[in-house]
């Protein structure tokens, strides 16, 4: 099952879909600050982080799951510094309060738009 949600951009013009299901895993692609164009409504890196965590939120219930059920997140973040780790690291503890999901975090020069600060995919199961 590959799905997109219609709350989220529709990514295909991008080359990929948002949500794909085998089995019982649910891999959710990099979620960053889009809104409904797939453009970047926001410049601050912690609203960034925000938006993408909420989109990755959407794109979870789309699957009938949420934040509970991630397993692994993979985030991205352009010209990182443990300032910016503070700001991810505060809002997965929101979505995840005392059981945080493994996590990668890579430092990158440029993601996929010039606007882009921050990405974070996800790979979810159902139980």
């Amino acid at each position: 099952m590959i799905t997109n949600p219609a709350e989220l951009h529709d990514p295909t013009g991008f080359g990929y879909s948002h949500v794909a299901g085998v089995g019982d895993l649910v891999f959710v692609a990099g979620q960053y600050a889009s809104g409904s164009d797939g453009q970047v409504p926001v410049a601050g890196f912690a609203e960034q982080v925000e938006l993408a965590f909420d989109n990755l939120g959407v794109a979870l219930r789309s699957a009938g799951l949420d934040y509970a059920d991630v397993f692994q997140l993979r985030t991205y973040v352009v010209d990182h510094t443990p300032d910016k780790l503070a700001v991810v690291g505060a809002a997965i503890a929101r979505r995840w309060p005392g059981r945080p999901p493994v996590q990668t975090l890579l430092g990158v020069a440029a993601l996929a738009l010039p606007d882009m600060s921050f990405e974070v995919d996800a790979i979810a199961v159902r139980r």
